[in-house]
């Protein structure tokens, strides 16, 4: 199955009738260059680097991350839910987040959101939004940022919404947190962003509950709500789940043109490839907490160079493939308590065989350039990834 790029054409929405932040500790980068013969840890990234290669489109970006860290101390042993992330996000461009359950997708995205729990999560890195640290910055500070400068648009809207408080009232509610004006004022926002969504009828629907609401309208009300007081920066996390194919495409024809009118970032969660080949400038495929491949969309999907990247590929049924069975990742995605020794995709990996010695078991692949150069990277031991695709999984894609 082949995927298109993001087609950056306009498409018009059609409507629908129906705690605490956590403790950060700074990082300590070592930005030294490697003497003769000598690798460089994984997680060390110079800071030419990062700007040069965690930045795949080159603009000046929003958000940026680097070498992001969560860990969660459980009675069990730590959690290392996200191991040296890095990545940036311009204005006015989408980085789509893939992966299976468990990768670190949301938890990553709750880190730039100041969502976690202080007193049960480490998390160590940096994340600046706009130029500003967000790591370290009390929870005042944070409330302040939250739904202004960065908003973030949750996978379950029935849950998200209060279910004792009229839909209008909550949107409301989120605007005049950041804004002093009267009711009446922050009213009329409301109504804006509720006709501006695909909300038939505003007026009344202001006034009802989110139950009374289809889960399309719900997911359109979290979005006016996240977006009503402009913020850069939009997180969506897995927006479409639960929804009917006719309606996720008006969700993301929605998340399109508002993108376009309000010239946001979108920080796009998803495990679904032809989300991502619809919406997304640049890619970032998780596995166990870790980046294993960052480029642009036409890069990652069309040119993929991890393995774990060409099972997610190769897993997406085709309709024209007759009697043909489908090819799902073998094994189940490891435990983030004990992690796999080396590269953590290799208990799963048909192609570590290939890889001279015990490099695939014993040392964790660095996040290098595909070619040497350029900003499409890949965490992988393989020398010859490029042949190896083109000769045996690009024809089993159709």
């Amino acid at each position: 199955m082949t995927l298109a790029p993001k087609d950056t054409s306009s498409n018009d929405t059609a409507p629908e009738t129906e705690g605490e932040t956590a403790m950060v500790e700074p990082s300590a980068a070592d930005d030294r260059a490697p003497a003769a013969g000598e690798q460089r840890r994984p997680s060390v990234v110079t800071r030419e680097r990062r700007q040069g290669l965690l930045n795949p489109s080159g603009e000046t970006p929003y958000l940026v991350v680097e070498d992001l860290t969560v860990k969660f101390p459980t009675a069990d042993g730590v959690v290392s839910a996200v191991n040296g992330l890095s990545y940036s996000v311009p204005l006015g461009r989408t980085l789509a987040i893939v992966g299976e359950s468990g990768s670190g997708k949301s938890v990553s995205s709750m880190a730039v959101m100041g969502l976690h729990d202080r007193k049960r999560t480490k998390i160590t890195g940096s994340i600046r939004l706009g130029g500003d640290e967000i790591v370290g910055l009390p929870e005042s500070e944070l409330m302040k940022v939250r739904g202004d400068a960065v908003a973030m648009v949750f996978q379950d809207p029935q849950s998200s919404l209060h279910p004792l408080y009229t839909v209008g009232n909550q949107i409301v509610e989120a605007y005049q947190v950041h804004h002093k004006v009267s009711k009446d004022v922050a009213k009329k926002r409301a109504l804006e962003m509720l006709d501006l969504v695909g909300i038939p009828n505003p007026q009344r629907r202001f006034a009802q509950y989110p139950h009374e609401f289809s889960g399309g309208m719900r997911q359109r009300a979290m979005i006016a709500m996240g977006l009503v007081n402009d913020p850069k920066l939009v997180i969506a996390d897995e927006p479409t789940t639960a929804l009917d194919v006719t309606v996720q495409a008006q969700i993301l024809d929605l998340l399109n043109n508002l993108q376009k009118e309000f010239g946001s970032a979108i920080v796009l969660i998803t495990h679904d490839l032809g989300v991502v080949a619809e919406m997304a400038d640049d890619v970032l495929v998780m596995y166990a907490g870790r980046c294993v491949e960052y480029g642009t969309a036409e890069d990652v999907l069309a040119r993929p160079r991890m393995p774990y990247t060409w099972g997610l590929l190769e897993s997406i049924p085709t309709v024209s493939a007759a009697n043909e069975r489908l090819r799902p990742i073998k094994g189940l995605p490891p435990s983030l308590l004990n992690l796999p020794t080396g590269c953590s995709f290799n208990p799963r990996c048909p192609y570590k065989d290939r890889v001279k010695g015990e490099r695939c078991t014993t040392e964790l692949p660095e996040l290098l350039p595909v070619d040497g150069a350029g900003a499409h990277m890949s965490r992988c031991h393989l020398h010859d990834k490029a042949s190896i695709y083109e000769a045996e999984v690009e024809p089993r894609l159709g």
